[in-house]
C-alpha cells in the first residue's frame, strides 16, 4: 500500500509524440489528484514540456540488426540502462511504474519488475509492440487503446483492462466542437498530415491528386497540409499553380484546433492520430505506414473503418488518381461525410485518461 510519503507515479515513454502524448494525458489527471508524477525517456524527448516533477534519461537500443555484435550491442546497452533505471527507482520509491511502449521503456519497467514494484503497461495501438510483448508477462496490469488487441497471448487476458487511448487536453478541448457539416457547393476544408515527423508520400501524392480533380471541385478546396521542410517549397508552389487555397507547414502546434475545423482528414493511422480522430469526431482517409513490423497502423485504421468513421487506403493503393477519385465522390456526398464523422465520434473515449488513472492508482494501491 501506497503511504504520503511515496505517492508517486513514474511513467516511462519513448520520446516520440506518439508515446508522449497519452503518457502527458495521463500525468495531468494524476497531478490533479495529487499524485507526484516523473518521467523516463530517452534524449528526443529534451524540448518536450512534460508536465513531470522531474525528467530521467534512462540509456535503451533497439535491435536493427540480427548479427551477433549488433544483438551483443543492444543486450549490453539495455543491461546498462536497466542498472541506471535501478538507481532512478531507488531514489524516487514509486508507488507504481507506467510504461507506454517504446524501447526506452524497457529498462525502467524491467527494472520495475525486478524490484516488485507494482506496474502497468498501456498499449495504445490494436496490435501489441515489440518491446511491450518483451514486457507483458511481467507486468501487473495492461491498459488497452482499442478493445480489440491483436497478437496478445491468451495466458495475458486476465491482466488487460480497456481504458482507451488518453488523449491531450487540446483535443478534449476540440472535441467539444460539433462538426460544420460542409454545404453541397461550398468549401471544403481538408486537413493533411503524416504524423509529427511529416510523410513523403503526403507530400507526392495529395497535390498531384488535386490537379487531377475536376476544376470546380479544386475551387471549393481550401487546404491545411504539414509537409515536411525538404518538401514544403515544391508543394507550395503546386498549389500556387492550380490556384488551391492552402497554408502549408512543417509543424501545426495547434492541430486538433485544424483537426475540429476539417471537413476530412487525411493522415497516418498512428495511435495517438486515430484516437484523436475519434475523440473529436472527424471523417478519415487513412494511410497506413506500409513497412512496420507489426503493421500497427493498418490495425489502427481498420477500428476506426470497422466503426464507419475511416477509408483505409493502404499506400500502394494511395495513388493520385485513387486519391482524386475519393474526394470527389465524398465531396459529392456530404451526408456521407457527416455519417462519417459521427461513427468516428462513437468509436471515441473521451475519459480514457481518468480510467487509465483508475487502473494506475488501484494497481499502486493510492
Amino acid at each position: 500500500m501506497a503511504t504520503e510519503s511515496n505517492k508517486v507515479i513514474l511513467l516511462c515513454a519513448g520520446g516520440t509524440g506518439g508515446h508522449l502524448f497519452p503518457a502527458e494525458s495521463l500525468a495531468v489527471v494524476l497531478n490533479a489528484r495529487g499524485i507526484t508524477v516523473d518521467l523516463a525517456t530517452d534524449h528526443r524527448a529534451a524540448h518536450f514540456k512534460f508536465p513531470a516533477r522531474n525528467v530521467h534519461l534512462i540509456p535503451s537500443a533497439t535491435l536493427r540488426g540480427r548479427d551477433p555484435l549488433s544483438i551483443v550491442k543492444t543486450a549490453a546497452l539495455l543491461t546498462y540502462g536497466t542498472w541506471k533505471a535501478g538507481r532512478v527507482l531507488k531514489r524516487v520509491r514509486p508507488a507504481a511504474v507506467v510504461g507506454f511502449g517504446g524501447y526506452p521503456t524497457v529498462p525502467p519497467m524491467m527494472a520495475a519488475t525486478m524490484k516488485n514494484i507494482p506496474s502497468v503497461l498501456h498499449e495504445q495501438n490494436g496490435v501489441m509492440g515489440r518491446a511491450n510483448r518483451m514486457l507483458a508477462a511481467r507486468v501487473t496490469a495492461i491498459a488497452t487503446g482499442f478493445r480489440t488487441l491483436k497478437n496478445a497471448d491468451a495466458a495475458l487476458q486476465d491482466k488487460i483492462t480497456f481504458t482507451g487511448n488518453p488523449v491531450r487536453p487540446a483535443v478534449l478541448a476540440a472535441a467539444a466542437g460539433a462538426y460544420d457539416s460542409p454545404q453541397a457547393g461550398g468549401t471544403l476544408k481538408l486537413l493533411v498530415f503524416g504524423g509529427s515527423q511529416g510523410a513523403r508520400v503526403m507530400s507526392e501524392i495529395v497535390p498531384e491528386a488535386l490537379e487531377q480533380v475536376a476544376p470546380a471541385l479544386r475551387a471549393r478546396l481550401s487546404v491545411v497540409q504539414q509537409a515536411r521542410p525538404e518538401d514544403l517549397d515544391d508543394v507550395r508552389a503546386t498549389y500556387a499553380r492550380l490556384g488551391v487555397s492552402a497554408t502549408c507547414e512543417p509543424f501545426f502546434s495547434d492541430l486538433p484546433a485544424r483537426m475540429a475545423a476539417a471537413h476530412l482528414i487525411v493522415s497516418r493511422s498512428g495511435a495517438s492520430t486515430v484516437a484523436e480522430l475519434a475523440a473529436i469526431g472527424r471523417p478519415a482517409i487513412l494511410v497506413p505506414l506500409p513497412h512496420a513490423l507489426d503493421q500497427d497502423q493498418l490495425a489502427n485504421a481498420g477500428v476506426l473503418e470497422s466503426a464507419g468513421g475511416a477509408i483505409t487506403v493502404v499506400q500502394r493503393d494511395f495513388t493520385p488518381e485513387r486519391l482524386a477519385a475519393d474526394l470527389a465522390r465524398l465531396a459529392a456526398a456530404p451526408d456521407q461525410l457527416t455519417a462519417m464523422a459521427a461513427a468516428a465520434k462513437s468509436a471515441g473515449t473521451l475519459d480514457a485518461a481518468e480510467r487509465l488513472a483508475d487502473l494506475v492508482m488501484k494497481v499502486a494501491g493510492i
